[in-house]
C-alpha cells in the first residue's frame, strides 16, 4: 500500500489548481506549471487539498499512485517557495562569472566554457566560486545543476573540480599512500 501516495496535499492560499482529465495546472505566485499525467490515476481537488488514487492495487498503479503524488506535491512547493541547488568550484584557479545571460566557467580547461542559462531557471554567481540554480521547476532545476557540474566533476585525487555544496568526497590516497600501506 503506497503510504505517500495516500496523503493529502494541501492547497495554500493564493494557489490556482485546474485539472482538465489527466492535466493538471497549477499557478501560484512564483509563476505556473502543467503536468500531464497517466489517465489511470485520479486527481480530484476537495476542501483545500489535493487527492490522488488509483484504481486497483497493481503493481504499476502502486506506482504511478505515489510518483503522481510526489509530482503534485513538488509542483504546489515549486509555485509558492521555489527550489535551488548551489554548486561550487574548487581548485586554483577556477572560477565563474555571469556573461549576459550566459554562465562562463574558467575551470582548468584552456578555455572557457560556456553555459546557457535554459528558460525557467536563474543562476545567479555568489563571488567567484559559488553558483545558485533557483527555479519552480524541481525537474529542470536539479537538471541544470547536475549538468554545470558535469561540465567537470570533481577528481577523486586532488579534490578539484565542480561539486554540490554539502556534497562528501572521499579522496583516495595515490600511490604515495598505496606503498605507505604495504609496510
Amino acid at each position: 500500500m503506497s503510504r505517500i501516495g495516500l496523503s493529502p496535499i494541501p492547497v495554500p492560499q493564493g494557489v490556482k489548481v485546474n485539472i482538465k482529465g489527466s492535466e493538471v495546472i497549477v499557478e501560484g505566485g512564483k509563476g505556473k506549471l502543467s503536468r500531464s499525467f497517466h489517465p489511470d490515476i485520479s486527481i480530484t481537488l476537495k476542501d483545500g487539498n489535493l487527492i490522488v488514487a488509483r484504481p486497483t492495487d497493481n503493481r504499476n498503479h502502486r506506482a504511478l499512485h505515489g510518483l503522481t503524488r510526489s509530482l503534485l506535491a513538488n509542483m504546489v512547493e515549486g509555485v509558492t517557495k521555489g527550489f535551488e541547488k548551489v554548486v561550487e568550484l574548487s581548485g586554483v584557479g577556477y572560477r565563474a562569472q555571469k556573461v549576459g545571460n550566459k554562465l562562463s566557467l574558467q575551470i582548468g580547461f584552456s578555455h572557457p566554457v560556456d553555459f546557457p542559462q535554459p528558460d525557467g531557471i536563474e543562476i545567479v554567481v555568489e563571488g567567484t566560486n559559488r553558483i545558485r540554480v533557483t527555479g519552480i521547476d524541481k525537474e529542470l532545476v536539479g537538471e541544470t545543476a547536475a549538468k554545470i557540474r558535469a561540465v567537470r566533476p570533481v577528481d577523486s585525487y586532488k579534490g578539484k573540480g565542480v561539486k554540490y555544496v554539502g556534497e562528501r568526497l572521499r579522496l583516495k590516497p595515490g600511490k604515495a599512500g598505496k606503498a605507505t600501506l604495504k609496510g
